[in-house]
This record gives C-alpha cells, structure tokens and sequence, in this order.
C-alpha cells in the first residue's frame, strides 16, 4: 500500500515512530512488570490491560514503519502546471462562494481546514481538472457543482 504524505507529515510520523519505539515501549514494559508482580495474571486487570495497551503500541509501530517505508512524498508541482494533481492547491467557488482547497493523502485530510483526500469523492473528481472547468460531486443532500477559478 503506497502513502501520499507531505514531507512535513512524515517527518512527524518519523517522531512519533521514535517516541513509540523508545518511551512508550519502555512505559508499557514497566507496566507489565509490575502487573506480574501482583501474581495470578488470569485474574489480573492490570496486567490484561497492559498487554492490550502492548498490542495497541506494538500495532502502531508496524503501521507508521509502513507508512515510511511505502511513502510517496506529496511536492508542489512544477510551475505552470495547470491541471489539479495530488499537492496542488486551487480555489473553486460555488453558488457565489470561494473556497480554497488542497490535494493530499488520505492521512493528512482535514477537511474543515481545506485538505481533502485524494481518494475522497470530493478530491477524485477534482484530479486532472483545469481553471474554467465545472465539478459536480453527488453528496448526501444531492449534488453540488463546483467551478476552478485558480490552480497555484
């Protein structure tokens, strides 16, 4: 599985992968250090929920090492280019309203602030469009039909 990041976005994930390596690793051995000292571990809460919190961090792990390993870094595209791809950012109006959107993957959409996944209904259907073009996009209530105005 391929991961569409910005350079920003796996440098975090490179972080927090160290964090879960190191201290929380350490943190979770502690704890079920002591859980076994308590004694019968068939019984023992403390010492189920510290294994769970153990697979919790060890399964983390493994998926942020994927993300690194199969991460396809999201960059501006060249100038000039003047179709949307993933890492443009563009403005669209609708119904007299503009809106300014990126293209990013699906891990760093927010789409309150204006990030929306290249694999959402929303961000496909605007992939390979050009300034001019109209976008219509089915959503719950029905569709919209948004115009691009600018492509940066």
């Amino acid at each position: 599985m391929e991961y569409y990041l910005t350079a920003e976005r796996l440098e975090e994930i490179k972080k927090e992968l160290e964090i879960l390596k190191t201290e929380r690793r350490l943190e979770v051995a502690k704890r079920l250090k002591r859980a076994k000292e308590l004694g019968d571990l068939s019984e023992n809460s403390e010492y189920i929920e510290a294994r769970e919190e153990q697979s919790r961090v060890e399964r983390q792990i493994f998926e942020y090492e994927q993300m690194v390993k199969n991460t396809i870094l999201i960059t501006k595209p060249v100038e000039n280019v003047d179709t949307i791809q993933i890492g443009s950012t563009f403005e669209v109006e609708k119904e007299g309203t503009k809106t300014k959107f990126t293209i990013v993957g699906s891990n760093e959409a927010k789409p309150e602030a204006g990030l929306i996944s290249n694999e959402s209904p929303l961000g496909k259907s605007f992939l390979g469009k050009r300034v001019g073009d109209k976008v219509s996009v089915k959503v719950p209530k029905g569709e919209v039909t948004y115009k691009i105005t600018n492509i940066e």
